[in-house]
């Protein structure tokens, strides 16, 4: 307000007593009131009057975690208030017309200066120290009086809306963004500090790309005295032989073999393998699965055959070991070994990942699997056992 401002109010009120005390007393008491007037003018009244001037907030935003319309988003307002809003004040928000703010409660607001978090609630009537409200399209934070609350000059003020609000609890609702693109005006008050800034609501834009799928699995021999999940290998193979060779009871072999697996494949991939038969020889005698003939499913401790005369199924056995540290939960952990790989087996998993991978990752793109053949002295002889194992890679793209 101008200074002369009050000599013009005076003035007004000087011609109001005057028309007033004509009716009533006369004009000696108008002339009484002229010089009352005429004495706070001359005096220089104005300069007594110390007037409160409004300043510019500084550095207002609000941030949008969306910006399409009709969309909920979260807010993220940030100023400087140069005077500061005391205790008792209040700082107000407007949206314009065209945001949706019916759900917005106290709970899903956050109010913080880089000295900390307001406590806040829906009004003032307890300890905390500012209420948060909803009143049409004004947020208004008060600073409850006696509470502590306030803004300190040049203080930095953010206030949060939405699920980005989490300082007393995590907020549940948004405001709804309004549902034509464009350029939108809101306005600030901070105690007697104010500012206008605009948000723009726009149209979401789709990127679109498209990658090739991969997926290559190669099978490797390994050498003689490779560990394997505990166990070592007694032997070398290649990677489409395993010769166990001549073998003895009560003498255990490890053969092995290493997978690799690259892929891009978002779900990744399941390696599995099978026997087309049990090692069988041309006389018709066979070598059984572990554990003599079980076909043990829940991978255990490995055991010699049992034995047993005219139980031919203990006479010897084979199993598989994998080092997939993870393979479901973990399960060859211990140095185990399984035997549910037969042809009447669902093929029996031995390798997977649950992402893309890149052949040399240990667990994730690189396993290492091992087979253990064992006999006991009531094995049939025969020169010629074999048998064939096949694995399936399979990915989930």
């Amino acid at each position: 307000m101008s200074p002369w401002v009050v000599p013009a109010i005076l003035k007004k009120l000087s011609v109001n007593m005057f028309n007033t005390f004509i009716a009533r007393m006369g004009y000696k008491a108008t002339s009484a009131v002229l010089i009352v007037a005429l004495f706070f003018w001359l005096s220089g009244l104005p300069s007594w009057i110390g007037l409160a001037e409004a300043v510019s907030l500084i550095n207002v935003s609000d941030t949008l975690q969306d910006s399409a319309p009709s969309n909920p988003a979260n807010n993220t307002i940030v100023f400087n208030t140069p005077t500061g809003v005391a205790n008792g004040g209040a700082v107000t928000i407007a949206f314009q017309s065209g945001f949706n703010l019916a759900s917005i409660v106290f709970s899903d607001i956050d109010v913080a200066t880089t000295s900390g978090e307001f406590s806040l609630a829906a009004d003032c009537t307890g300890s905390e120290m500012a209420s948060a409200a909803v009143v049409s399209q004004d947020l208004i934070i008060t600073f409850c009086s006696g509470d502590g609350g306030l803004l300190q000059a040049s203080a930095t003020a953010t206030i949060k809306i939405g699920t980005n609000a989490t300082f007393q609890t995590t907020g549940v609702n948004r405001i709804v963004n309004p549902s034509t693109i464009g350029s939108y005006v809101l306005f600030a008050t901070a105690g007697i500090d104010v500012a206008e800034f605009r948000v723009a609501i726009v149209n979401n834009v789709t990127v679109t790309a498209s990658v090739s799928t991969s997926f290559t699995f190669v099978i490797k021999g390994l050498a003689t005295s490779t560990a394997v999940n505990g166990d070592t290998t007694t032997g070398s193979t290649s990677p489409n032989i395993i010769n166990f060779s001549t073998t003895t009871p009560g003498s255990a072999k490890v053969m092995g073999q290493q997978l690799e697996v690259t892929t891009n494949a978002v779900h990744g991939f399941i390696v599995t393998v099978q026997e087309n038969q049990n090692l069988l020889s041309s006389s018709g005698a066979d070598i059984d699965l572990f554990k003599d003939g079980a076909m043990t499913a829940i991978p255990i401790a490995w055991a010699s055959p049992a034995g047993i005369l005219d139980a031919e199924e203990t006479y010897g056995h084979f199993g598989v070991t994998s080092d997939d540290a993870d393979l479901n939960g973990g399960e060859f952990s211990g140095t185990t070994y399984a035997g549910n790989f037969s042809a009447t087996n669902t093929p029996r998993q031995v390798f997977s990942h649950a992402g893309p991978s890149d052949g040399t990752t240990q667990n994730k793109g690189m396993a290492k699997v091992a087979y253990k053949l064992e006999i006991s002295a009531l094995q049939e002889a025969a020169p010629d056992y074999t048998n064939t194992l096949t694995y399936v890679a399979t990915p989930t793209f």
